[in-house]
Formats: structure tokens, sequence, C-alpha cells
């Protein structure tokens, strides 16, 4: 079921390892760009979306910029 989808950018390049923290997340994919990281996520409510900014905190990957995009891409 699709949800609600995020465009969500992090300040540089997530490692190997925080890359492989998001193995749960099926509905995360992850790109990097040259001096940051962006994330697309389709997540189903507001608890779900929480869950990926807590585990983003976790792993002290500052958030630069999350925003609502129609579709992904």
């Amino acid at each position: 079921m699709s949800g609600l989808q995020y465009e969500v950018r992090v300040d540089g390049r997530m490692s190997e390892r925080a890359q492989r923290a998001f193995g749960d997340y099926d509905e995360v994919r992850i790109v990097s760009a040259p001096a940051e990281t962006v994330l697309y996520v389709d997540v189903t409510d507001e608890a779900h979306l929480q869950g990926i900014l807590t585990l983003l905190a976790t792993l002290r990957l500052q958030v630069v910029s999350m925003q609502r995009i129609p579709e992904l891409p």
C-alpha cells in the first residue's frame, strides 16, 4: 500500500554501514549526490516516518531538508 512520499536529504555521504542500517526499510531508496545523500521514502503513517528520522538521528546523520513529493522518482 502506497502512503505519502518524502525526499529526505542528509549532509554528506552515507557510509555502507549506515546504508545497511536501512535494510529493514524496503520502502527507502538511497541515492548519493555530490555533497549529500538523498533518501526517497514511501511512508504509511507519521509513526513510520518518525522511525526513519529516529534511525537517521541514531546514525548521527544531519537532516538538511525534508519535503513531501508527489511521487517517488
